[in-house]
């Protein structure tokens, strides 16, 4: 709070460049912030604003420990409770693991502050300032692989999903062109809906099934048993077999429209219909 810019102050939750301006010229004019509720006397600042973006601010050696912390400020009084039952300080308390342990977090819940929020209090007390978002994962991007002409059928190799369509999955596997994942190559059952495997983002393995670099099609698999050229299989997904009367039937049941053959005429359906 006391080194941030304007631009970057209007970032946080419930300020916008106004306020984060105010905030840069109450701090030239008065000097740096001491506490987080200074905040309430910069100029059109109010409460409801200070209770959305107190928690993202922080103030280090400030006269409140729990500043520099991701503690929001109306939670202060939970912790001094613990503070008290502990006999510590803040300052104390603050990554000590051994003393948070001893604490029970049952013990502190009320109406307004459910476990869930006093869990999360507890392990941001532990490491204070950690990042809360979970590890980013990236595709390892195959060495030598960077074009569409780069690729050989039956080629396994890493990417990341770009994509979910109804028909199936767009993965980028490093070469400037999405290859798909038809909705039959997902998994080894039967899939009623793509999203039900995977999610953008998500870090895939996959086979290269057929490559058509004359119109940038890439036919990929996530069951890395498939054969490129061959009938995708499913182990609880009947087999089709085509009769003289044109109805494809196995073990007497109708035609499932969903199954397709990941090959020239599901790749071209699919990328069609994307195109529409």
């Amino acid at each position: 709070m006391n080194t941030a810019s304007a631009p970057l102050l209007a970032r946080i939750s419930g300020l916008n460049q106004t306020l984060a301006h105010n905030i840069v010229a109450y701090r030239d004019e008065h000097g740096a912030f001491d506490s987080r509720k200074k905040l309430l006397k910069v100029p059109r600042l109010g409460e409801k604003t200070f209770e959305q973006a107190a928690g993202f601010l922080r103030i280090n050696g400030g006269k409140e420990p729990l500043d520099a912390s991701a503690v929001h400020p109306e939670a202060y009084p939970v912790v001094a409770k613990m503070l008290d039952d502990l006999h510590i300080s803040a300052v104390d308390l603050i990554g000590n693991r051994d003393k948070i342990r001893q604490i029970k977090p049952a013990a502190y819940t009320t109406d307004q502050f459910g476990l869930p929020t006093i869990m999360d209090i507890l392990a941001e007390l532990e490491k204070p300032g950690r990042d809360p978002r979970g590890e980013f994962q990236t595709a390892s991007f195959a060495e030598g692989i960077n074009e569409i002409s780069d690729l050989q059928t039956g080629m396994i190799l890493e990417g990341v999903v770009s994509n979910v369509a109804n028909f199936g999955a767009f993965v980028d596997i490093g070469v400037h062109q999405d290859g798909l994942v038809h909705i039959s190559a997902l998994a080894d059952r039967f899939v009623q809906d793509p999203r039900e495997v995977v999610k953008a983002g998500d870090v895939v393995k996959v086979k290269v099934l057929e490559v058509d670099a004359a119109r940038k099609r890439i036919a990929l698999t996530m069951r890395l048993d498939d054969e490129p050229g061959t009938q995708a299989k499913h182990s609880d997904r009947p087999s089709e077999n085509q009769s003289g009367s044109g109805k494809a039937r196995s073990n007497g049941n109708p035609r499932n429209p969903r199954e397709k053959v990941v090959g020239n005429t599901a790749m071209a359906d699919a990328f069609a219909r994307l195109k529409r």
